[in-house]
């Protein structure tokens, strides 16, 4: 349980829509083809009521990882600017921001960050690694933090499916940006609520602009979803059935580790989203992770995030139905 890697079956109506596309000679659009940007959208607006959107502010990625990574080099961020990323983070993020030569800024509190030049603003809700979801409220004021320094906001919501105790909002959402994209862009995958992790199945969307500047360079690098591929995400974005199935798999799986880890003295912290367990019973990380590893369960340290999370290790509920109760009954049996 320490790789958030799917194990569940692709859906069947995936698997179809994708072997009934393998022939394809020809290259396929950057842009991806109009059905697929046209189910993008209904799919957000559908699931998560953003309605600002154009089907030409929507581009697919080769996953959302490599998005991640590239974002700041796309946007020409380098020397002298300065990336924000959160305290604890997935570390792509900032792996980014070295690639691009910028200045990296590890912070939930924007006050605390300064007269300096930011470019881009990295939020996460729910969050890797621990699960926090981030109300209306606060996204609210972030995205007018950064408008008013001229800030690209960007927002990971690969998980924006999964909440638990809160309900995850997008940042595309009315209420969080009056109904303006401008300065924003959402970045989604289909790896966890598709179970897509293998085809490499990702968006960004949100501000016209920022997306055709986008296109244009990756027209010219070469990164392109496969044609095959593109049908199948289309197929995905259409079938809400799947990801409402995959959901509650992963509730079913919270379930059952939540109560586990507190019968041994565990906090769960946070965890009000995503697809992972953040977990501590106020030691070092590392000395979590030893004592789980020795009755065969491995989990992140959370340091691996970041400083702050050097008492946390990162549970994923990433694992078969069948390994998740063998881990709860080695934890009661502990």
């Amino acid at each position: 349980m320490s790789v958030g890697a799917p194990v569940d079956p692709t859906p069947k109506v995936v698997q179809e829509a994708l072997g009934a596309a393998a022939n394809a000679p020809a290259y396929p659009a950057t842009a991806g083809a109009p059905e697929l940007r046209a189910a993008f959208v209904r799919m957000l607006g559908r699931r998560h009521a953003v309605v600002e959107l154009d089907e030409s502010a929507v581009l697919p990625t080769i996953g959302s990882k490599e998005m991640v990574a590239l974002l700041p080099w796309l946007l020409g961020v380098g020397d002298g600017d300065v990336v924000v990323v959160p305290e604890l983070a997935y570390p792509t993020y900032a792996v980014g921001a070295q690639l691009a030569g910028a200045t990296i800024v590890r912070t939930d509190a924007l006050t605390a960050v300064g007269p300096a030049r930011v470019r881009l603003v990295w939020i996460n809700s729910p969050a890797n690694p621990h699960g926090a979801v981030l109300p209306v409220e606060h996204l609210a004021k972030v995205v007018a933090w950064a408008r008013e320094r001229d800030a690209l906001v960007a927002s990971d919501e690969c998980y924006l499916d999964f909440g638990w105790t809160a309900q995850p909002v997008s940042v595309l959402h009315p209420d969080v940006c009056g109904g303006d994209v401008t300065g924003l862009v959402a970045l989604h995958s289909l790896s966890k609520r598709s179970n897509l992790a293998g085809y490499r199945a990702g968006f960004v969307s949100g501000d016209a602009g920022i997306v055709r500047a986008l296109l244009e360079l990756r027209k010219h690098a070469g990164l392109i979803v496969p044609g095959p591929v593109q049908a199948a995400m289309t197929a995905a974005l259409d079938d809400d059935a799947h990801v409402e199935e995959q959901k509650q798999r992963y509730a079913g799986r919270r379930g059952v580790l939540c109560p586990a880890f507190e019968a041994v003295g565990f906090r769960v912290d946070h965890s009000a989203g995503g697809i992972y367990l953040w977990v501590s019973r106020d030691e070092p990380c590392r000395a979590t992770h030893r004592w789980l590893a020795e009755l065969g369960i491995l989990t992140a340290p959370g340091d691996f995030y970041g400083a702050a999370g050097a008492h946390h290790v990162r549970v994923a509920l990433t694992a078969t139905d069948e390994s998740i109760a063998a881990a709860a009954q080695r934890l009661h049996a502990a």
